[in-house]
């Protein structure tokens, strides 16, 4: 059965090194939440915390309404994959998912119908004879969730599970992890620092940076509404151009971008006079030839670098003077420009944010 997580700001210290700041999170039951952030950034240092396997400097964690930030790890009923699977060599597939059972003096009746349930689940059941070192990469992954939710955890977490495996295989599990997922109606923590992973699986999604929660929003409005510069930058592929809002009036602002063109975008708290940052996405980027775009809003010259083509659609890297904007565009027919193009580049207002 899954129950809910909160985590009471957290602080961590390794001597003087501060590596998780403030952490105040509340994870509901059932809830996909993930953990997302550059390397060393303390988002496995917050798993482990949950786990059992680190203590918090200061502060409190509970699972549904129990504190668990003194119970030894063992003690928490707390389902964890790892990122090199911890598989026994010497044990069976089978041995190796009744593990947690044997610690826990199973009967033998209950080991068997839980092992099988477990494999049942992770489509493995025909490989329980089996010994970790004749299993592939992404059959091992499948065993080391199994023996992960073997015992009915009270939540799973999932320490860059996916890691290992080559791009076919990680397409695929992380679909049937979310089938698992909602199947048995897990709460699910998981660490990573790929976006895709995060923008596909989760409910929420929780940046964090320099041990830090940044922003903690489901995929869809941590997309598009990214709440600063780190964010825009780190989920998805973003352009970020230097501009000065010149007018701040109800939410919107008339801007100067790169010190060269005016504009028109949504604002995220700032006045007049205020350098900050335009954040546009790359799909909604048109590109054209060139024309005169000297005072339309948010349209810029430039000169293709470099024309990617990527099937579906093609990826142009344009230079507008001292910037360099990135463009994606569908390849329905339109138009190809190539390298060493006059272009002119435009956006909606609506499309792009200023950011701090």
């Amino acid at each position: 059965m899954s129950t809910s997580l909160e985590m009471k700001n957290i602080q961590k210290f390794y001597g003087p090194l501060h590596v998780v700041k403030d952490f105040d999170l509340q994870i509901q039951s059932g809830e996909f939440v993930t953990f997302l952030g550059p390397s060393g950034s303390g988002k496995t240092t917050a798993l482990k915390m949950i786990a059992g396997f680190e203590t918090p400097t200061s502060g409190d964690i509970f699972l549904g309404s129990r504190s668990i930030v003194d119970l030894p790890a063992y003690e928490r009923g707390i389902g964890m994959v790892f990122q090199n699977y911890a598989l026994f060599p010497h044990m069976t597939v089978a041995e190796n998912v009744a593990f947690p059972l044997t610690v826990r003096k199973a009967s033998r009746q209950e080991t068997a119908e839980k092992v099988g349930r477990a494999l049942q689940l992770v489509k493995m059941d025909q490989y329980s004879g089996r010994y970790p070192n004749q299993l592939s990469g992404g059959q091992q992954q499948r065993i080391a969730l199994a023996r992960a939710i073997v015992f009915n955890p009270s939540i799973l977490l999932m320490d860059e599970p996916l890691g290992a495996l080559d791009r076919n295989l990680r397409e695929h599990m992380k679909i049937e992890i979310m089938r698992i997922q909602k199947e048995l109606n897990m709460t699910v923590v998981f660490v990573t620092h790929d976006q895709d992973e995060a923008l596909t699986m989760s409910d929420r999604i929780a940046v964090i940076n320099e041990g830090s929660l940044v922003q903690v929003d489901d995929s869809k409005s941590l997309y598009r509404k990214p709440k600063n510069r780190f964010v825009a930058s780190f989920v998805g592929e973003s352009n970020i151009i230097p501009c000065c809002v010149d007018r701040a009036e109800s939410g919107m602002g008339k801007v100067t971008l790169a010190g060269i063109a005016p504009g028109a975008a949504q604002l995220s708290g700032q006045t007049d006079g205020t350098q900050a940052w335009l954040f546009v996405r790359p799909e909604h980027v048109e590109i054209d030839v060139r024309c005169a775009a000297a005072d339309t809003p948010n349209a810029l010259d430039g000169v293709v670098e470099n024309a990617l083509f990527l099937g579906e659609m093609t990826r142009y890297l344009v230079r507008c003077g001292a910037e360099t904007i990135t463009v994606k565009r569908q390849n329905r027919g339109q138009a190809h420009f190539s390298g060493g193009t006059p272009v002119t580049l435009s956006w909606k207002a609506e499309d792009c944010t200023v950011l701090n």
